[in-house]
Parts: structure tokens; C-alpha cells; sequence
């Protein structure tokens, strides 16, 4: 069973490392050694959760593990961030993200959500389109966390109310 609750300002520490390591599972085959370096060296989780605070969701395991994080950056319709330990990766922690991300988006009155992901990142673009997103734009786009263009794949899903 998985948890999805805010984040608290004392997990900070542990997030951003669950939130780096994804990153350098996911995306590091992405990009050069120098762009890999730059990251582990500066981890931007630290800046971002500090930034977004209880925005931020936790997904904790039935033992108590933090397992993974996710947000919308913006408080729109738009999933930013979806960073699943790789640990706890295929335990259904990225859905129960994804889910509370939409049932927030339907408390706000949005009927779609969004998300952008990179389209070699397979992994995560099979998860999105399991939970019945679809694409809608493949192209490619300059990262400004990265300072690196990717290709990338926007998918969005209809939300029910």
C-alpha cells in the first residue's frame, strides 16, 4: 500500500536524494558525463523542494519509506515532476503519484492534465501511457535545468469529474 501525502520540510534532505537518484537512472543515459557531473554536483532537487514545500507529494511506502516524489511546479494542470526511487520502482508508487497529482487538478477545476517527458526516457513514457495519457506533441525541446535540448514527448489525459 502507498501513502501520497505533502512533503514536510524535514525530509528535504532524503527527497532531493530520491529525486537524484531517478534523475541519474532516467536521464543520465541522456546526457554527457559533463551535464551528468554538473547535476550530481548541484543536485536541483535541494533548491526545488525547498521552493515548493508541502506542494511537493510524497509517496511513502506501508513501512514508512519515502519512495518517491512528484508536483505541479505551477499549481496548474501540469505534472512537473514524477521521481520514483529506483528501489521502489514497479510498485505502483509513480501511479499513486500520477492519481493524486489528477484528483488536484479535478479540485481545481481542470479537465485534462498534462506532462512532458523525455522520449528515450521509456520507462516513464510506458507509465504515462498506461495510465491512459496520450501523446500530443513529439519534438525537441531545450531543457533549462539541463541547458541541453532533448527530444520529448507531451502527453495529456482527459480528467473525469
Amino acid at each position: 500500500m502507498v501513502t501520497v501525502r505533502p512533503a514536510r520540510p524535514s525530509e528535504l534532505r532524503e527527497l532531493a536524494d530520491i529525486g537524484l537518484a531517478a534523475w541519474k537512472k532516467g536521464i543520465t543515459p541522456l546526457v554527457s558525463a559533463e551535464v551528468a557531473a554538473r547535476i550530481e554536483k548541484n543536485n536541483p532537487f535541494i533548491p526545488f523542494l525547498r521552493e515548493q514545500g508541502a506542494n511537493v507529494l510524497v509517496a511513502e511506502t506501508k513501512g514508512g519509506a519515502l519512495a518517491g516524489i512528484g508536483a505541479s511546479e505551477h499549481a496548474d494542470n501540469h505534472i512537473s515532476d514524477i521521481w520514483v526511487a529506483p528501489v521502489h520502482e514497479g510498485k505502483g508508487i509513480g501511479s499513486a503519484l500520477v492519481k493524486a497529482l489528477e484528483e488536484q487538478f479535478r479540485k481545481r477545476g481542470f479537465s485534462e492534465a498534462t506532462i512532458r517527458v523525455a522520449a528515450d526516457n521509456r520507462r516513464a513514457l510506458g507509465l504515462y501511457l498506461n495510465l491512459g495519457y496520450s501523446e500530443t506533441w513529439r519534438g525537441f525541446a531545450h531543457d533549462p535545468i539541463l541547458d541541453v535540448t532533448l527530444e520529448s514527448v507531451a502527453l495529456a489525459k482527459p480528467l473525469k469529474a
